[in-house]
């Protein structure tokens, strides 16, 4: 799987605590690999006709994304699952 990443999700990540940074490295590698493999718990976001999924970093962060292509991913917000709900997505 492709990976690319959008100016605001390089700009959150840069702001993440180090250990988050670690983990969401270590789980982007593994999405990398396997992107639908249960680990990550992988779900689509609503409104699903816009085709923007996320998945988890760890218990509290997430990471959204969106499918550019068959093997390509574009990976557009990085923060605390809270915060997915105040963030348009669908920009």
């Amino acid at each position: 799987m492709e990976i690319s990443t959008t100016a605001t999700f390089d700009r959150l990540f840069k702001n993440l605590p180090k250990t988050i940074q670690k983990k969401a490295i270590k789980k982007t590698e593994f999405f990398k690999n396997n992107p639908f493999h249960p680990f990550l718990k992988i779900e689509k976001l609503h409104p699903k006709r816009h085709q923007v999924w996320s998945f988890r970093v760890d218990i509290s962060y997430r990471i959204i994304f969106k499918f550019i292509g068959t093997n390509h991913a574009e990976l557009r917000f990085i923060g605390h699952h809270n915060q997915i709900y105040n963030y348009d997505i669908f920009k």
